[in-house]
């Protein structure tokens, strides 16, 4: 199994001057820190690939011992471009999520045993622009973007590809435009009958985007909300 950590955009709705990735969470814990550090908790995953674009130096610089992937277009493309130039580089089950995301251990333990290509939702109400997901009548996946009307709830950024279904999304990702997501190939998937994609509910799990300010402040809430119930504080 390998791990995909998108780090490429630029983060313009958060509004920093360095890559959303390396925004610290708590003391100098950033959110790549933390995702680097539970990935690689994972039984059986063997690298942690970094796809980066904007500022790339400076993340680089922060984990010297990563595996990196430059996508030299950052600038005029999206995350289905930036996940085909890791996935290129792979013939295996991957993990991938957007490196801008805090989540519990837990989650990972749910996606990673999913015997079908899966993605990581919960079933709350979500704005406008979070990526919503409805189901087909025999529970997977069926309609997967931020333009979905009375969604299940929102897919959190965290997803799974099989091995067997590899090729298939590679191909995918090809064909979709420049600044389209990875969900739009997984879309077009699910909506074909060419993939059946799984929807694992994070149920009480804690997984956030961080897309603005207020959303930071709640992950490091969160942060040390753990830390007390946990007697780490």
């Amino acid at each position: 199994m390998k791990a995909v950590i998108l780090a490429a955009g630029m983060g313009t709705r958060f509004g920093t001057l360095i890559p959303k990735p390396l925004t610290s969470l708590k003391n100098e814990m950033t959110i790549l820190d933390a995702q680097i550090s539970k990935l690689s908790k994972i039984d059986g995953l063997d690298n942690i690939f970094i796809v980066v674009g904007y500022k790339k130096e400076i993340i680089m610089e922060a984990h010297p011992e990563g595996i990196f992937v430059y996508n030299d277009a950052y600038a005029h493309t999206n995350t289905a471009k930036s996940l085909l130039i890791a996935l290129e580089k792979m013939n295996d089950d991957v993990i991938w999520l957007n490196g801008d995301v805090y989540f519990d251990s837990a989650v990972l333990d749910l996606l990673k045993v999913s015997q079908d290509s899966a993605c990581l939702v919960d079933t709350k109400k979500c704005a406008d622009e979070e990526i919503k997901y409805t189901l087909s009548d025999i529970g997977f996946i069926r309609e997967l973007s931020k333009e979905v009307k009375n969604g299940e709830g929102e897919a959190v950024g965290i997803n799974m590809v099989k091995q067997k279904d590899l090729k298939l999304f590679m191909e995918e990702l090809r064909k979709v435009g420049q600044k389209d997501y990875f969900e739009k190939a997984l879309e077009n998937l699910t909506l074909s009958d060419k993939l059946k994609l799984k929807a694992i509910n994070i149920e009480n799990n804690y997984c956030k985007e961080i897309d603005f300010e207020e959303d930071l402040l709640d992950v490091q809430k969160h942060i040390n909300e753990s830390e007390i119930n946990n007697g780490k504080i």
